[in-house]
């Protein structure tokens, strides 16, 4: 965090420095006005085709080097039958058919787990809470459902 701070106030005060030079030579800003192409404005034409030819040349390179390169790794690949990154990449993608997140749980994986949940808080609850306790907390559990019965028994609902 440091490092940024102090290369934002470094660097204000070289541009600034370097703007001021420019505008004493007589640069100033025209090599703004050309359009990012990396040309000054007043740079000669054949210059420019040059330069272009240069890169072309060296993008050229570079291709032509990948393609050494991946008919390298697919002779390896072919010598141990290793498959390619792209082709598990697609294949997971059918399994997946499109999903973005992890695999959905199916119905039967969702009541495993809670049932898993609930016999876990029953083996808790077995070791820690004394046996008066839970009796107690059971009859309250069952009172409501005791009391709707009754009323229901008693009264009559129109």
């Amino acid at each position: 965090m440091a490092g940024f701070i102090a290369k934002q106030m470094v660097g204000s005060q070289l541009s600034a420095v370097k703007g001021a030079w420019k505008g004493a030579v007589g640069g100033g800003d025209e090599d703004k006005g050309e359009g990012g192409d990396g040309a000054e404005a007043g740079e000669d034409p054949e210059i420019a085709e040059a330069r272009r030819e240069a890169e072309e040349r060296r993008k050229e390179k570079h291709r032509k080097m990948e393609e050494e390169r991946e008919t390298m790794r697919q002779e390896i690949r072919d010598k141990y039958g290793i498959k390619k990154k792209e082709e598990l990449a697609l294949q997971q993608q059918d399994d997946d058919a499109g999903r973005i997140g992890r695999k959905r749980k199916t119905p039967a994986e969702l009541a495993a787990e809670a049932e898993a949940a609930e016999n876990e808080e029953d083996d808790f609850a077995s070791q820690f809470i004394p046996s008066n306790v839970r009796e107690m907390a059971s009859k309250v559990t069952e009172m409501p459902t005791k009391l709707v019965s009754e009323v229901g028994e008693k009264c009559i609902l129109q």
